[in-house]
């Protein structure tokens, strides 16, 4: 019995630190954009002084305590996918049952799951 507890509690503490990740990307038209090569190629700019086109949209859906440094290559993966040059305007959401609890003052920081999306530009 104490040769099978010994595994069990390594595989739950290693189990504990993972994080899972949901990608999804939603092109805005049909027209082809080839994929990049280097998802490193994909830049994030705050505002965008050049002409642009919006080719799509990136949400990856991750634990709330995730930082933007953690989700930020996710989604120039995604966005090189699409065949994006940049993304912009990220924004985050809370997700899940915890948004239609109506104790939000005292439950504000219990949001598990957040949504961040962000558009994905061409320039022209």
């Amino acid at each position: 019995m104490k040769k099978l507890i010994s595994p069990v509690l390594i595989l739950t503490f290693l189990a504990a630190g993972c994080s899972i990740y949901q990608i999804d990307s939603k092109p805005e038209n049909a027209v082809y954009y080839p994929p990049k090569r280097n998802p490193l190629e994909i830049v994030y700019l705050e505002s965008l002084d050049k002409p642009h086109e919006v080719i799509g949209t990136v949400v990856v859906t991750t634990e709330r305590r995730q930082s933007l440094e953690n989700i930020l290559p996710k989604m120039q993966y995604e966005a090189s996918v699409l065949g994006g040059d940049a993304i912009t305007d990220i924004q985050t959401d809370a997700t899940g049952v915890w948004k239609k609890i109506k104790a939000q003052a005292l439950l504000g920081n219990a949001y598990i799951r957040a949504n961040y999306s962000a558009k994905v530009v061409v320039f022209k």
